[in-house]
């Protein structure tokens, strides 16, 4: 993988976070982010060489070695996406405590509001190289 490609961990059971990504595909500007999920070992090595810690409940992006996470990390992979999608940036807007603490309720109740996968789904195939670990 090379270091400056923006790369998005996500929890590859979680129903939201499968259509996040898939959403993200579906409207980017130019095919240039990556895919890992958080539970492969790829993810897991790459928590573990960015000292995160390993809660599975935050979207997470890095790119040219800066790491983002939760709303943050998902706000800032809206600047990968054309318009109109990249108005979800809007959320920029609201203060950052109150952004970590919608962000922190979407990610407690996502399992029972969209589903939990016991496997990460499979990327189409024109698009598997984009997908790493």
């Amino acid at each position: 993988m090379n270091p400056e490609e923006p790369l998005v961990l996500y929890d590859g059971q979680c129903g939201l976070c499968q259509r996040s990504v898939r959403f993200l595909l579906r409207h980017e500007k130019a095919p240039v982010l990556k895919f890992a999920s958080l539970q492969s070992d790829f993810g897991q090595s790459l928590l573990k060489k960015h000292d995160l810690k390993t809660d599975l409940s935050e979207m997470v992006l890095i790119e040219n070695g800066e790491v983002k996470t939760g709303p943050e990390g998902a706000l800032q992979s809206c600047r990968y996406l054309k318009a109109p999608a990249r108005w979800l940036a809007v959320g920029r807007v609201l203060p950052p405590p109150l952004r970590r603490g919608l962000y922190r309720f979407v990610a407690r109740r996502r399992y029972r509001w969209f589903g939990k996968s016991d496997v990460c789904a499979l990327p189409a195939p024109e698009q598997s190289d984009r997908f790493l670990g």
